[in-house]
């Protein structure tokens, strides 16, 4: 096929902005689907997908349209996903650039066209929902305009819903997008964007050919694992799934069957080339993802814990932002310590394992990972509190700060603005959008966005404001190790690393959430929160009480006052026996756990 009849596009937007409704639409004009056979979101194949209305992993499909073949690929909006987004760029030469016509520019657009214009991409901007009665066009127009300084005729108005406009959009893909140009001649170099495992096939790559062809039959190597196989398939993705064709080459989108059974030598952004005749350079593959949040998962039932590991590889195969490694705790047993992207990639895995391989899970509180500088030049990532070193051997800690942009309309900037200053943000400056909508650059520490700072932000804008943001740098902090105390002994599934002046308020809600949810005993039980041997807040869980002057009736009082006293000696021994013999059930480390 030659190269000039060929489009390589994926469509990026903020969250909801409609780009699965858009694909729809695409793929019902150019008849790659029938309408017989359409459903709403048909890329989101995923379960989760469907249900929560969002889209979680990249889907690429390709399409014919006048003599032409567009191969597009449907983005994630989720500033967590973040990573399936720049992975689609690389693949692709153009990108469309989706704002809803009602909402205008927000945070994730701006963060998604700066990727794409890091891939020096052709951007094609489209307003989308002009057929709700609230689409303002001139004005969003305008906000593009202002954003990426192109001309007010290049930006195109389509409904996703109701199809319009969606010809003139697929002309200007062809008119406005270059078409791939890679070597035909050369060694095969092609670029892996993402795989997946069939139960028959062993691991599937998605590719997109660069130089060269691909055929069934031929021997090919990964440059980076350096493992080889043979290509037993290869073939078109469409949304009917997997249609085998005798070659791919050069520029075209597809995938690659090696019958590799290893998971682990088929990983996103390397290269595949011929083992024979191969290609000296790799291409450029992605930044290595670095993971923000850590979070403890761990099996309800111990003896899950292998199953658990193979589902985590299986995952991980379409995954490629997550990381674990095997993890223990006296409290939960045998489990992973996980690295992720943020809160919701923490969600969507828990539901994936709970659904996908049906497991009960315990997760852990998340944290970031922290620098630890210790003195003699030694520097450590700790990923969890028990791993912070002795105090007297630490010379400084680092936290992970992110540049923050927040879009919102003007009338509740003060609000944001007391939110960000009371989760330690600074301050940098304000861009106008429009005249009722702003943006503002804040720096502020990971570990004040990662918990709940996206819902309050909704919460204190009336859902109205948007967040998007990304890792900076690392700077000192004044943060300490935590201890919970449990009849005077530490229980290490409930340390945690806290900013020394915020210590006293955290300590006081975790030990009055055990005062609550801990059964009592028949003594008494002090809950304290100590920071370096220095208890910062305490309760005390009263005893369960026998009456034991309940046979007495009249006569002297002194015998009352023995029994009563005896009754004391006992609990007394009671708790000296009990010292961290307290069982803790597993609904209370939950309660404290999940924050």
């Amino acid at each position: 096929m030659n190269q000039s009849s060929i489009r390589n596009f994926c469509i990026i937007a903020h969250i909801d902005h409609g780009k699965s409704t858009l694909s729809d639409r695409m793929l019902e004009v150019t008849g790659t689907v029938e309408k017989r056979k359409m459903k709403e979101q048909i890329l989101d194949s995923m379960e989760l997908e469907r249900e929560k209305g969002i889209t979680i992993k990249l889907a690429p499909a390709r399409m014919h349209y006048k003599n032409h073949v567009l191969n597009l690929i449907d983005t994630p909006g989720h500033v967590d996903f973040n990573y399936e987004v720049s992975r689609s760029l690389a693949a692709v030469e153009g990108a469309v650039l989706l704002v809803d016509a009602t909402q205008g520019v927000q945070a994730q657009t701006i963060g998604n066209l700066y990727l794409a214009l890091e891939e020096d991409l052709t951007i094609i901007p489209v307003l989308n929902k002009i057929d709700l009665p609230a689409a303002d066009v001139p004005k969003r127009t305008e906000e593009i305009v202002k954003l990426i300084g192109c001309d007010p005729s290049e930006v195109l108005s389509v409904s996703g819903k109701t199809g319009e406009g969606v010809e003139a959009l697929l002309e200007a893909i062809i008119e406005r997008i270059p078409h791939p140009k890679g070597q035909v001649e050369t060694a095969l170099r092609a670029l892996i964007f993402d795989s997946a495992y069939d139960d028959y096939k062993g691991v599937v790559s998605y590719v997109r050919v660069v130089d060269g062809q691909i055929k069934k039959g031929d021997r090919v190597k990964m440059m980076a694992t350096r493992a080889d196989g043979e290509v037993l398939e290869v073939g078109a993705l469409t949304p009917q799934g997997f249609i085998p064709a005798p070659i791919l080459e050069n520029g075209q989108i597809g995938y690659l069957v090696t019958g590799l059974k290893d998971i682990t030598s088929c990983r996103v952004g390397d290269t595949v080339t011929n083992l024979s005749h191969s290609s000296k350079e790799p291409l450029p593959g992605y930044r290595v993802v670095k993971p923000m949040v850590f979070a403890g998962i761990f099996p309800e039932e111990g003896d899950d814990f292998q199953r658990l590991r193979e589902a985590m590889d299986r995952l991980k195969l379409s995954d490629s932002s997550l990381t674990f490694e095997p993890e223990h705790s006296p409290a939960l047993g045998y489990g992973f310590r996980c690295g992720l992207l943020g809160m919701l990639h923490l969600e969507i895995l828990k539901e994936r394992l709970e659904r996908e391989f049906d497991f009960h899970l315990v997760v852990t509180v998340p944290s970031v990972g922290y620098h630890v500088f210790k003195k003699g030049d030694v520097q450590l990532l700790i990923k969890s509190p028990l791993e912070l070193p002795d105090p007297s051997f630490v010379e400084r800690i680092e936290e992970p700060w992110v540049k923050a942009d927040i879009v919102t309309p003007n009338a509740y900037i003060g609000a944001v603005m007391q939110l960000v200053q009371d989760r330690r943000g600074l301050y940098k400056n304000t861009e106008y959008l429009s005249e009722n909508r702003v943006i503002l650059h804040y720096e502020i520490p990971l570990a004040m966005v990662i918990v709940d700072f996206y819902d309050k932000l909704k919460s204190v804008t009336a859902g109205y404001a948007s967040l998007n943001y990304e890792v900076k740098d690392y700077r000192e902090a004044d943060v300490v190790r935590m201890d919970i105390l449990v009849a005077e002994e530490p229980v290490e599934a409930f340390a945690l690393l806290v900013y020394r002046d915020e210590a006293d308020r955290i300590g006081r809600r975790i030990v009055s959430t055990l005062k609550d949810s801990i059964p009592r005993q028949w003594f008494v039980i002090k809950l304290q929160a100590a920071v370096g041997g220095k208890i910062v807040a305490s309760e005390r869980l009263s005893a369960l009480r026998k009456d034991v002057t309940a046979k007495l009736y009249g006569g002297d009082v002194t015998r009352k006052r023995k029994l009563l006293q005896k009754q004391k000696k006992g609990k007394a021994r009671m708790a000296e026996m009990g010292k961290g013999k307290v069982q803790i059930p597993t609904s209370t480390y939950l309660k404290v756990l999940k924050r």
